[in-house]
C-alpha cells in the first residue's frame, strides 16, 4: 500500500480517502494537456484517445471521471459530424458532373456492357507482351499501382476504338502498347465515309472517359491518391488525343466537323480552360482554330460528332480540375 503524496496517509484506490487526492493526479495532468493541444490542433480523434486513457485513472464515483465522460461524448458527435461533412464534400465535387454523366448515359451503358470485347484483347500475345512491357517501364517509374491503372486506362482507350470498327465491320489489330507513347491500333481498311471515321475516332476517349470518371469515384469515395492521379492522367491524355492534329483522335474527328463546328470547339474548349486551368484545353482551342482555316472542312455538319466532341472537353476538363 502506497502512501499518498499530499497527506502521507495509506492509500490504495484511486483516490485517498483522507484527503480525497486523486493518485494519478500527475499523469491525468498530462493527458489533459495533451488532449486540450490536440483539440486545438483540430485532431480530435487524438484528443478523444487521451481522454479515454485518463478515465480508467479516475474513480467512477468522481465529478472528473463524468466530467470527461461527457467531453469523449462530444468529441465522438464532433467526429461523426466530421466525417459527415467530409463525405458531404467529396460527393459535392462530383454534382458538376450530374448533368454530363446523364447526357452521357447512352455511351456509358455501352462502355459497361463490353465486358466480353474489354477482354477479347487480351487475348492477343502481342497485347499481352507490350501491356507487360509498358507495365514494367511505369512501375520502375511510379510504383505498381498508378503502372496498372495507367495501363489499364490505355488500353481501355484502345478497346472503344476498337469497338466502333467491329460495329461497322472494319477489320483491325489488337492494340499494341509502346512505352512513353502509349498503344495504337492499325485498321486493315479505311472507314466508308468522314462520319464513320470520326465516330471511331472519339469512340476511344469516350471509353477514355469512361475509365477516368471510374478512377475519380473511387478517389472520392476512397480518398487514396493514386486514384486521382491515374484520373487526372487519363484526363489529360484523352485531352491530348482530343488535338484536331496529325492521326490524334481529334483530327479524325474534324473530318466531320464544318468550320463553324470547328469555331465552336475552339470556343468551347477556351471557355472551359477559364474556369479549370487546365492547359491541354489551351491546346486543343489554339488546333481547332487553326483547323477552322483549313480546306478540309466538309460543308454538312455532323450534330452528334459535336455533340460527343463538347461533352468530352466538358467532363474531361472537369475531371481534370476536380483531381489537381
Amino acid at each position: 500500500m502506497m502512501p499518498c503524496p499530499q497527506c502521507g496517509a495509506p492509500a490504495d484506490a484511486l483516490s485517498c480517502p483522507a484527503c480525497g487526492q486523486l493518485r494519478h493526479a500527475a499523469r491525468l495532468e498530462d493527458l489533459a494537456r495533451q488532449a486540450d493541444a490536440s483539440a486545438k490542433s483540430g485532431d480530435l480523434a487524438a484528443a478523444r484517445d487521451r481522454w479515454r486513457e485518463a478515465l480508467p485513472l479516475l474513480p467512477r464515483e468522481s465529478v472528473q471521471f463524468r466530467t470527461i465522460t461527457g467531453r469523449i461524448a462530444d468529441l465522438d458527435a464532433q467526429i461523426a459530424a466530421h466525417g459527415k461533412n467530409a463525405w458531404a464534400k467529396r460527393l459535392g465535387k462530383l454534382s458538376p458532373l450530374g448533368v454530363f454523366l446523364w447526357k452521357f448515359k447512352t455511351a456509358m451503358l455501352l462502355f459497361f456492357s463490353k465486358g466480353k470485347l474489354v477482354l477479347l484483347g487480351l487475348t492477343k500475345f502481342s497485347t499481352i507482351a507490350s501491356m507487360l512491357l509498358s507495365f514494367g517501364v511505369y512501375w520502375t517509374a511510379w510504383g505498381w499501382k498508378y503502372a496498372a491503372g495507367f495501363v489499364l486506362s490505355i488500353y481501355i482507350h484502345e478497346m472503344g476504338h476498337v469497338s466502333a470498327l467491329r460495329r461497322f465491320g472494319i477489320a483491325a489489330t489488337a492494340p499494341m502498347f509502346i512505352p512513353g507513347f502509349g498503344a495504337l491500333i492499325w485498321q486493315k481498311e479505311a472507314a466508308k465515309n468522314a462520319e464513320q471515321d470520326a465516330i471511331v475516332g472519339l469512340a476511344g476517349p469516350l471509353w477514355g472517359t469512361g475509365a477516368a470518371l471510374f478512377c475519380l469515384g473511387a478517389y472520392f469515395l476512397t480518398g487514396a491518391p493514386v486514384w486521382g492521379a491515374i484520373a487526372r492522367t487519363g484526363a489529360w491524355i484523352n485531352l491530348f488525343n482530343l488535338a484536331p492534329v496529325w492521326f490524334l483522335d481529334g483530327s479524325h474527328a474534324f473530318r466531320a466537323l464544318t468550320r463553324r463546328d470547328r469555331a465552336i470547339v475552339a470556343g468551347a474548349a477556351l471557355a472551359m480552360w477559364i474556369p479549370t486551368h487546365v492547359g491541354m484545353l489551351l491546346l486543343v482551342a489554339a488546333l481547332a482554330g487553326f483547323r477552322c482555316f483549313t480546306a478540309d472542312a466538309p460543308e454538312r455538319s455532323s450534330n452528334l460528332i459535336l455533340t460527343q466532341f463538347l461533352g468530352l472537353l466538358v467532363v474531361l476538363g472537369i475531371v481534370a480540375s476536380l483531381t489537381v
